[in-house]
């Protein structure tokens, strides 16, 4: 963990920027994820978001499949995180199909649905296409507004139990392999955690995924953690100085702009959610503006800064139909449905994109987040 021995000094050096003031001094060259067609190199970045996470599996599928990027770092926070990590153990293991197959796996793991019978399952789905009056909807209502302790005394999390059988985590902290950043928040000093790769167990990602309404805090050394994605979804200034490539290719999953005012208590929630898992990323990349704005006016020296080409999958148009809450509906349809819509938005990307990696930043970071 960056600064892991000082659970109160884990933020970033500065507001200036990813790297803070400090001058660009990478680590040590990683290995690059990539396949026979790599041509170019970027660094991901993946948003959390529960079971929204499926869309940048399929993201990460449609990406792997076309293999012209190689993947050089990864941060991620919950979902985002373990995509990432199941992503780079299933390639450790069979490579690009590998990773590919590791995915779909994990995704079917942990779906609702996984363990039953057709029949099972029929009557489950159909139970699900009753949303509005949903008893399954009404039961986590009544959870969110209970303390986990009380509501879940066991603290059992099924994801705990599908990564540890799927992700072999002492390889992977072993391997020469792509650098992992994986965040959490922590609950004593409210700052940011960062985990990286060579630290890596399950409990990390527990920590990572850990919303305080649904489970009880991580632990991991004496100190309790919960979602990271509430301080950095996910953190993008590991990637300053943990990865040589200037491109950061950020999957977005929580919409940044909503043209409805929210008006039920149900939708206010939803948006409040939004607005606050997008909070310091937003605040990153306008740090990553500002940096770049004084490397181009020259008071900044090229060489001891970076300039940061930033670029972005988002969930505009496929999930605008998918408000926050639908983050708990771990349906395997559903999950495919989300899957094939983040393959679709990745294609159209590469389509409309692939030629400024390497070269500028696609994203405009001022009309987007600022």
């Amino acid at each position: 963990m960056l600064d892991a021995n000082q659970p109160d000094a884990i933020d970033p050096p500065a507001d200036i920027g990813p790297g803070g003031s400090c001058p660009d001094h990478a680590t040590a060259p990683t290995r690059v994820m990539a396949g026979p067609r790599t041509e170019k190199t970027v660094a991901l970045a993946l948003q959390g978001g529960g079971a929204h996470g499926a869309f940048t599996w399929g993201v990460l599928d449609a990406l792997i499949e076309d293999g012209r990027l190689g993947f050089e770092a990864i941060t991620g926070a919950s979902a985002g995180a373990m995509n990432a990590v199941v992503m780079v153990d299933g390639w450790l293991e069979g490579g690009p199909d590998g990773a590919r197959a590791a995915l779909e796996r994990f995704w079917r793991e942990v779906s609702l649905d996984s363990d039953l019978w057709p029949a099972q399952r029929g009557a489950l789905n159909g139970l699900f296409a009753l949303w509005k009056d949903n008893p399954v909807v009404e039961f986590w209502g009544r959870v969110l507004k209970t303390s986990p302790y009380a509501s879940n005394p066991l603290n059992y999390n099924p994801l705990r139990k599908a990564l540890a059988a799927q992700v072999n985590f002492e390889r992977l902290r072993k391997a020469e392999t792509a650098a992992l950043f994986v965040s959490a928040t922590n609950v004593w000093t409210g700052k940011l955690a960062v985990f990286e790769r060579a630290d890596l167990k399950v409990d990390h990602l527990m920590a990572s995924a850990c919303l305080p309404t649904v489970f009880q805090a991580v632990e991991i050394d004496g100190v309790p953690y919960w979602d990271g994605g509430y301080l950095g979804n996910p953190p993008l200034y590991p990637l300053y100085r943990g990865a040589e490539t200037r491109d950061i290719l950020l999957v977005q999953i929580n919409p940044v702009e909503r043209r409805e005012t929210p008006r039920t208590q149900q939708e206010i929630q939803d948006r409040l959610n939004e607005i606050t898992f997008n909070a310091n990323l937003m605040r990153e990349l306008r740090a990553i503006d500002f940096l770049d704005g004084l490397i181009a006016e020259g008071v900044l020296v090229q060489g001891d800064y970076k300039s940061q080409y930033v670029h972005r999958i988002d969930g505009t148009g496929a999930l605008d139909d998918y408000q926050a809450s639908t983050r708990l509906d771990a349906r395997w349809r559903v999950f495919e449905r989300l899957r094939d819509k983040g393959r679709n938005a990745a294609q159209a990307w590469l389509a409309e994109t692939y030629d400024q990696v390497g070269r500028t930043c696609s994203l405009n970071l001022q009309a987007t987040y600022t």
